[in-house]
């Protein structure tokens, strides 16, 4: 047993994108180490078979129109299994940080006092920029990177401060990007973004059925549509993610002819 790993804590551990040799090295330890963990959808299954047998599962996966268990319902569990003394895990796919909803969690058991601690994971965007072996941020081309969720309840708009995130000099990252693609585009194009600017859809990523394709911003519903359907989506839009390897290196070349 990890004598670091009390009774009564909680973890919230970084599962990463969903390749089990993306985990860290911490949190495989603190999985091994659990008397429970709750999980999301998105956590590869690679990943759910590291735990040892014997650790209670409980799957509190929430996908885009398919939510197993609401907020105020995971928060319940997790303060009954922490105050039951078990040593607890809340996986959580990604970075937890990282719109994985944390605030929510630990206010909760905070609230009955018990201690939380965040074990960080790859998330998404990291992981789909080595996988196409680009850069998120760029010298020359990309000064900034910006991280946005496209996901909202149903029936809500998409209110982003498009005229901010239309910056040409950025790489913006939409999680959950699958099913706002055609807004996405009708934005920032209407917000001054060229709608030649280059995109990379991300689909599973770090898994055996990654399918990544590059585009254009005004192609991006069509190129979303055609391979995207129900799987998890990342899109990463600005110049960067055009310029990989060879291109890199030639255009850097131009432009200091």
């Amino acid at each position: 047993m990890d004598e670091s790993f009390l009774p009564g804590e909680v973890w919230l551990v970084g599962a990463g994108p969903g390749d089990p040799d993306l985990l860290t090295r911490k949190a495989e330890r603190l999985l091994r180490a659990a008397s429970v963990v709750f999980y999301d959808a998105l956590v590869g299954p690679g990943v759910l078979a590291l735990i040892p047998e014997g650790v209670r599962l409980v799957p509190v996966g929430k996908r885009s129109g398919r939510h197993s268990k609401d907020q105020a319902t995971i928060d319940a569990l997790l303060v009954e299994a922490a105050l039951d003394g078990e040593r607890v895990v809340r996986l959580k796919g990604g970075d937890p940080s990282m719109f994985g909803r944390s605030t929510e969690e630990i206010t909760a058991l905070a609230a009955v006092g018990v201690k939380t601690r965040i074990c960080p994971g790859i998330t998404a965007a990291s992981a789909a920029s080595a996988s196409a072996g680009i850069s998120l941020s760029l010298r020359g081309f990309a000064r900034r990177v910006q991280f946005v969720t496209a996901h909202v309840r149903a029936g809500e708009p998409l209110a982003l401060d498009w005229a901010a995130l239309a910056d040409p000099h950025s790489t913006t990252a939409f999680y959950m990007g699958r099913g706002a693609a055609g807004e996405i585009s009708r934005q920032l194009i209407a917000a001054g973004l060229d709608g030649a600017t280059p995109v990379l859809v991300a689909c599973d990523i770090s898994l055996p059925g990654e399918r990544l394709l590059h585009t254009r911003l005004d192609l991006l519903p069509i190129a979303t549509g055609a391979i995207a359907q129900d799987k998890p989506t990342l899109l990463l839009v600005g110049e960067a993610v055009a310029l990989g390897g060879a291109t890199i290196a030639a255009e850097l070349a131009e432009r200091c002819a």
